[in-house]
Protein backbone atom coordinates (compact mmCIF):
# COMPACT_ATOMS: atom_id res chain seq x y z
CA UNK A 1 0.00 0.00 0.00
CA UNK A 2 1.27 3.46 -0.89
CA UNK A 3 2.14 5.54 2.16
CA UNK A 4 0.23 8.76 2.75
CA UNK A 5 3.18 11.01 1.99
CA UNK A 6 1.17 14.20 2.45
CA UNK A 7 0.44 13.23 6.06
CA UNK A 8 4.09 12.66 6.96
CA UNK A 9 5.33 15.45 9.22
CA UNK A 10 7.63 16.07 12.16
CA UNK A 11 6.72 18.31 15.09
CA UNK A 12 9.84 20.28 16.05
CA UNK A 13 10.22 21.37 19.65
CA UNK A 14 13.57 23.14 19.68
CA UNK A 15 14.55 26.04 21.87
CA UNK A 16 14.17 29.51 20.30
CA UNK A 17 16.87 30.82 17.99
CA UNK A 18 16.97 34.58 18.48
CA UNK A 19 19.04 37.07 16.55
CA UNK A 20 20.33 38.64 19.78
CA UNK A 21 21.73 35.29 20.92
CA UNK A 22 23.73 34.32 17.82
CA UNK A 23 27.35 35.27 17.16
CA UNK A 24 28.12 38.38 15.11
CA UNK A 25 30.44 36.20 12.99
CA UNK A 26 28.62 33.34 11.18
CA UNK A 27 31.77 31.20 11.17
CA UNK A 28 31.79 31.18 14.97
CA UNK A 29 28.08 30.34 14.99
CA UNK A 30 28.69 27.51 12.52
CA UNK A 31 31.48 26.09 14.67
CA UNK A 32 29.08 26.03 17.65
CA UNK A 33 26.40 24.24 15.65
CA UNK A 34 28.88 21.81 14.12
CA UNK A 35 30.31 20.93 17.56
CA UNK A 36 26.79 20.33 18.86
CA UNK A 37 26.04 18.05 15.90
CA UNK A 38 29.23 16.08 16.61
CA UNK A 39 28.47 15.85 20.33
CA UNK A 40 24.96 14.63 19.50
CA UNK A 41 26.56 11.88 17.40
CA UNK A 42 24.76 12.95 14.25
CA UNK A 43 25.77 10.52 11.51
CA UNK A 44 28.39 12.15 9.26
CA UNK A 45 27.87 15.71 10.50
CA UNK A 46 30.29 16.93 7.83
CA UNK A 47 28.06 15.62 5.01
CA UNK A 48 26.69 18.51 2.96
CA UNK A 49 24.65 18.83 -0.20
CA UNK A 50 26.51 20.77 -2.90
CA UNK A 51 24.33 22.44 -5.54
CA UNK A 52 25.75 23.78 -8.80
CA UNK A 53 24.35 24.59 -12.25
CA UNK A 54 25.35 23.38 -15.70
CA UNK A 55 25.97 25.37 -18.88
CA UNK A 56 22.22 25.57 -19.54
CA UNK A 57 21.47 26.83 -16.04
CA UNK A 58 19.94 23.52 -14.93
CA UNK A 59 20.60 22.81 -11.24
CA UNK A 60 22.43 19.75 -10.02
CA UNK A 61 23.11 18.52 -6.49
CA UNK A 62 24.97 15.78 -4.67
CA UNK A 63 26.29 15.06 -1.17
CA UNK A 64 29.97 15.69 -0.52
CA UNK A 65 32.02 15.89 2.68
CA UNK A 66 33.39 19.00 4.34
CA UNK A 67 37.10 18.41 4.86
CA UNK A 68 38.35 21.79 6.00
CA UNK A 69 36.92 25.00 7.42
CA UNK A 70 38.81 28.20 8.05
CA UNK A 71 37.91 31.88 8.32
CA UNK A 72 37.61 32.11 4.53
CA UNK A 73 35.32 29.24 3.67
CA UNK A 74 34.36 25.58 3.31
CA UNK A 75 36.61 23.06 1.52
CA UNK A 76 35.73 19.79 -0.20
CA UNK A 77 37.78 17.54 -2.49
CA UNK A 78 36.86 15.76 -5.71
CA UNK A 79 37.86 14.69 -9.20
CA UNK A 80 37.94 17.96 -11.14
CA UNK A 81 37.02 16.19 -14.40
CA UNK A 82 33.73 15.07 -12.82
CA UNK A 83 30.37 16.60 -13.67
CA UNK A 84 30.55 18.94 -10.69
CA UNK A 85 34.09 19.91 -11.61
CA UNK A 86 33.01 20.91 -15.13
CA UNK A 87 30.01 22.80 -13.74
CA UNK A 88 32.19 24.73 -11.30
CA UNK A 89 34.61 25.60 -14.12
CA UNK A 90 31.73 27.02 -16.19
CA UNK A 91 29.84 28.75 -13.39
CA UNK A 92 32.00 29.03 -10.25
CA UNK A 93 29.22 29.49 -7.72
CA UNK A 94 27.44 27.05 -5.44
CA UNK A 95 25.26 26.38 -2.44
CA UNK A 96 25.95 24.05 0.48
CA UNK A 97 23.30 22.59 2.78
CA UNK A 98 24.02 20.84 6.08
CA UNK A 99 21.00 18.89 7.33
CA UNK A 100 21.16 17.68 10.92
CA UNK A 101 17.71 16.10 11.25
CA UNK A 102 18.40 14.70 14.70
CA UNK A 103 18.72 18.27 15.95
CA UNK A 104 15.99 19.77 13.75
CA UNK A 105 18.57 22.07 12.15
CA UNK A 106 19.98 22.97 8.79
CA UNK A 107 22.53 25.48 7.51
CA UNK A 108 22.52 26.94 3.99
CA UNK A 109 25.63 28.59 2.52
CA UNK A 110 25.92 30.42 -0.81
CA UNK A 111 28.87 31.97 -2.59
CA UNK A 112 31.59 31.73 -5.23
CA UNK A 113 33.78 28.65 -5.52
CA UNK A 114 37.52 28.70 -6.15
CA UNK A 115 40.22 26.06 -6.30
CA UNK A 116 42.09 25.46 -3.06
CA UNK A 117 45.92 25.21 -2.96
CA UNK A 118 47.53 22.14 -4.53
CA UNK A 119 49.85 21.53 -1.57
CA UNK A 120 46.85 21.20 0.76
CA UNK A 121 45.17 18.84 -1.70
CA UNK A 122 48.32 16.71 -1.90
CA UNK A 123 48.59 16.54 1.87
CA UNK A 124 44.94 15.60 2.31
CA UNK A 125 45.01 13.03 -0.53
CA UNK A 126 47.96 11.23 1.02
CA UNK A 127 46.26 11.17 4.43
CA UNK A 128 43.40 9.09 2.99
CA UNK A 129 43.32 5.27 3.24
CA UNK A 130 45.36 3.65 0.47
CA UNK A 131 42.25 2.00 -1.00
CA UNK A 132 40.67 5.44 -1.37
CA UNK A 133 43.81 6.70 -3.10
CA UNK A 134 43.64 3.72 -5.49
CA UNK A 135 39.95 4.45 -6.12
CA UNK A 136 40.64 8.08 -7.00
CA UNK A 137 43.26 7.02 -9.55
CA UNK A 138 41.03 4.28 -11.00
CA UNK A 139 37.56 5.80 -11.39
CA UNK A 140 36.78 8.06 -14.38
CA UNK A 141 34.24 9.85 -12.20
CA UNK A 142 30.89 10.72 -13.85
CA UNK A 143 31.84 8.96 -17.10
CA UNK A 144 29.70 6.13 -18.50
CA UNK A 145 31.22 2.68 -17.85
CA UNK A 146 30.13 -0.69 -19.18
CA UNK A 147 29.59 -2.49 -15.88
CA UNK A 148 30.89 -3.04 -12.35
CA UNK A 149 33.45 -5.54 -13.60
CA UNK A 150 35.11 -2.96 -15.83
CA UNK A 151 35.53 -0.67 -12.79
CA UNK A 152 37.07 -3.50 -10.78
CA UNK A 153 39.50 -4.20 -13.63
CA UNK A 154 40.60 -0.55 -13.56
CA UNK A 155 41.18 -0.85 -9.81
CA UNK A 156 43.28 -3.99 -10.33
CA UNK A 157 45.37 -2.25 -13.00
CA UNK A 158 45.97 0.76 -10.75
CA UNK A 159 46.89 -1.51 -7.83
CA UNK A 160 49.46 -3.24 -10.03
CA UNK A 161 50.83 0.09 -11.22
CA UNK A 162 51.43 1.30 -7.66
CA UNK A 163 52.39 -2.08 -6.15
CA UNK A 164 54.74 -1.65 -3.23
CA UNK A 165 53.89 2.02 -2.70
CA UNK A 166 52.05 2.75 0.52
CA UNK A 167 51.45 6.42 -0.30
CA UNK A 168 50.42 7.42 -3.79
CA UNK A 169 50.96 10.77 -5.51
CA UNK A 170 47.86 12.90 -5.98
CA UNK A 171 46.29 12.51 -9.43
CA UNK A 172 46.74 15.73 -11.46
CA UNK A 173 42.98 15.96 -12.01
CA UNK A 174 42.07 15.63 -8.33
CA UNK A 175 41.92 18.55 -5.93
CA UNK A 176 40.05 20.82 -3.58
CA UNK A 177 37.47 23.55 -3.91
CA UNK A 178 36.78 26.39 -1.51
CA UNK A 179 33.30 27.89 -1.27
CA UNK A 180 33.61 31.46 0.03
CA UNK A 181 30.31 32.40 1.70
CA UNK A 182 28.41 35.53 0.83
CA UNK A 183 25.32 34.32 2.69
CA UNK A 184 24.87 31.83 5.54
CA UNK A 185 21.45 30.92 6.94
CA UNK A 186 20.82 29.05 10.19
CA UNK A 187 17.45 27.26 10.33
CA UNK A 188 16.03 25.78 13.51
CA UNK A 189 12.75 23.85 13.49
CA UNK A 190 9.97 25.11 15.79
CA UNK A 191 6.40 24.09 16.52
CA UNK A 192 3.58 24.64 14.00
CA UNK A 193 6.10 25.24 11.22
CA UNK A 194 6.96 28.63 12.72
CA UNK A 195 10.65 27.93 12.34
CA UNK A 196 13.45 30.29 13.34
CA UNK A 197 15.67 31.48 10.48
CA UNK A 198 18.66 33.77 10.97
CA UNK A 199 20.48 34.87 7.84
CA UNK A 200 23.91 36.47 7.58
CA UNK A 201 24.85 38.44 4.46
CA UNK A 202 28.25 39.95 3.74
CA UNK A 203 27.85 43.60 2.74
CA UNK A 204 30.97 45.67 2.03
CA UNK A 205 33.03 43.14 3.95
CA UNK A 206 30.81 43.24 7.04
CA UNK A 207 28.41 40.51 8.11
CA UNK A 208 24.83 41.73 8.56
CA UNK A 209 22.16 39.64 10.34
CA UNK A 210 18.47 39.32 9.51
CA UNK A 211 15.52 37.29 10.75
CA UNK A 212 13.54 35.63 7.96
CA UNK A 213 9.91 34.52 8.00
CA UNK A 214 9.60 30.71 8.10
Amino acid sequence: MMRDIAAMREQYANEPLDIKDVETDPFREFHKWFDEACNAEVREPNAMTLATVDADGLPDARVVLLKELDDKGFVFYTNRTSTKGHQIDLKPFGCLVFSWLELGRQVRIRGPIEKSPEDKAESYFQSRPRDSQIGAWSSPQSKVIQDRESLEIMVEETSALFEGKEVLPKPPYWGGYLLVPEEIEFWQGRRSRLHDRIKYRREDGIWQRFRLAP
